[in-house]
């Protein structure tokens, strides 16, 4: 049976906004997207997040532009359970919380996007404003990927593009069953042709 795989994005539900974890010093890490970048990190310390606009409190988030996952406990303990070997969970106090919080690191990149089966995909050019991202996915409407390069990761970054959190259907539909998400899910596995 093949396995299905999403894409995390922001949900169109009302939420609260969260502000990228700093320190608790308050003081910003050396690299704001640390906790985007796909790979194992030494132990950040005590980290905080600011509330940066009170709405409905969500059991999963993004905090700040750099859209570091957050998440409640409950659904911190879905991923231990279903992707203890791709990501890192690091405690983070979220600001006038007492509930406890957890930014999710996904440890694995995969190399397993299907450019062909992808709707519209857009490049850095060689010479263009971002030279070090040459080569990389600017941006990818419709995004596919090949579930056979997947290694067999639960929950995963993209080669060449990041800024995708991807995880399968089993921890999708766990994170759905805890609910109050402040996220949705795009399928990026081909629908079976029925015909």
């Amino acid at each position: 049976m093949e396995r299905n795989f999403y894409w995390v994005g922001l949900a169109g539900v009302p939420r609260w906004l969260i502000e990228a974890p700093t320190r608790t010093s308050g003081e910003a890490f050396d690299e704001p997207w640390l906790f985007t970048d796909g790979r194992v990190l030494p132990d950040p310390g005590s980290i905080k997040a600011q509330v940066s606009h009170p709405g409905t409190k969500r059991a999963f988030v993004f905090g700040g532009v750099e859209r570091t996952p957050i998440v409640s406990e409950a659904l911190a303990n879905v991923f231990r359970s279903l992707a203890r070997d791709d990501v890192q969970l690091f405690p983070v106090t979220v600001e006038g919380e007492s509930e406890r919080y957890f930014v999710v690191n996904a440890i694995k990149v995969v190399d397993a996007i299907d450019e062909t089966r992808c709707r519209e995909v857009h490049h850095y050019d060689e010479g263009g404003a971002f030279p070090e991202y040459a080569g990389e996915y600017r941006w990818i409407y419709g995004l596919r990927i090949d579930p056979a390069k997947t290694e067999g990761a639960q929950v995963f970054r993209l080669k060449k593009f990041k800024t995708a959190l991807i995880v399968s259907e089993e921890v999708k539909d766990a994170l759905e069953r805890v609910g109050n998400l402040g996220v949705s899910f795009e399928r990026v596995t081909e629908v079976p042709d029925l015909h």
